[in-house]
């Protein structure tokens, strides 16, 4: 499986992403370390995670995610195996913004509860419109030539914006985005396609799309009258009420079958596929629900398939 390795920037990683948005929320340490196990035992290496990561659960102050995540790579001592990725700006207990200062203490405080010495890809979470793109990108420089970061990317962000940090970087021979984290799946594709993934294409950069499963709705366990047990079943059925949603769901069923598959499978192949993506991320609460994300590594569709799915998702 390694052949089948991407790369962003210096960094190899596995075709799929491993959300940690779930750590500390909906999975708790015991069920986190195990989902990490697994796809680690699995061959996967690519972690995602937030320093504000799990703020909006009941009792969280965010950072919980970021913690359990540290906990088990020094239980583990293999930080030399995964790509850790985190991000900077949303903050805690208020949004942290871009300031130079703020992500000078962002990345103290992530690395503190990463255990770590480093993070390996390292996102301006949100983009703060109040600081100028010289000020955020020459601190974040910094912070890759001290070696606490090696690469960086960007995520929620317009193509005017990146555009002009991208330019900046290259005018001054700078750290450079290497990625961007878009929210991008079958059923919401208007926010990555188009402006932003051609100036994604145009400097090299990878995508990383985040609700690459729609909160759960391009599993295909959400259909009409279905009652699912979980803490996104309101977003993920919101997909049904538009045509377009059965739609995908009945194009998924179709190849899904063609190719003895999960759907969650499929639906993050046609990602997989797409024009500058490297890693879908998908997050995983227990063990059982690791196996349809990871199969995105092995499963390639046809043309005439992903064709097929394009159109249903139009």
């Amino acid at each position: 499986m390694a052949d089948n390795f991407r790369k962003i920037g210096n960094l190899s990683v596995h075709p799929l992403a491993l959300g940690g948005n779930v750590f500390g929320w909906t999975a708790d340490e015991a069920q986190s370390f195990a989902v990490l196990d697994a796809y680690v035992g699995a061959g996967g290496n690519f972690i995602d995670t937030a320093d504000v990561y799990s703020a909006w659960a009941p009792g969280n102050q965010g950072g919980e995610s970021e913690t359990i995540i540290g906990n088990w790579l020094a239980a583990r001592g293999n930080r030399d195996d995964v790509v850790i990725a985190t991000k900077v700006g949303a903050g805690v207990p208020e949004p942290r913004g871009l300031a130079a200062d703020a992500i000078k203490s962002g990345v103290e405080d992530s690395l503190r509860r990463l255990r770590t010495d480093h993070i390996d890809l390292y996102y301006t979470h949100y983009d703060d419109l109040s600081v100028p793109v010289e000020e955020f990108l020459t601190a974040l420089d910094a912070l890759v030539k001290e070696g606490k970061v090696r690469e960086i990317a960007a995520s929620n962000i317009t193509a005017d914006r990146l555009t002009e940090a991208l330019n900046f970087s290259e005018a001054n021979g700078i750290a450079k985005y290497v990625a961007i984290q878009p929210h991008y799946n079958l059923v919401s594709r208007d926010t990555y396609e188009g402006d932003l993934a051609d100036v994604a294409a145009e400097h090299g950069l990878a995508a990383v799309p985040y609700y690459a499963l729609a909160s759960g709705f391009l599993t295909g366990k959400y259909r009409p009258g279905a009652d699912v047990d979980s803490a996104r079943a309101g977003t993920a059925a919101e997909h049904l009420k538009s045509e377009r949603g059965p739609r995908v769901l009945a194009a998924l069923d179709e190849i899904a079958a063609a190719h003895d598959a999960e759907i969650a499978t499929v639906a993050l192949a046609w990602l997989a596929a797409q024009p500058t993506v490297a890693s879908p991320l998908a997050s995983a609460r227990t063990v059982e629900q690791l196996p349809a994300l990871l199969a995105v590594a092995d499963l390639q569709l046809t043309e005439a398939e992903v064709a097929r799915l394009t159109e249903a998702s139009a």
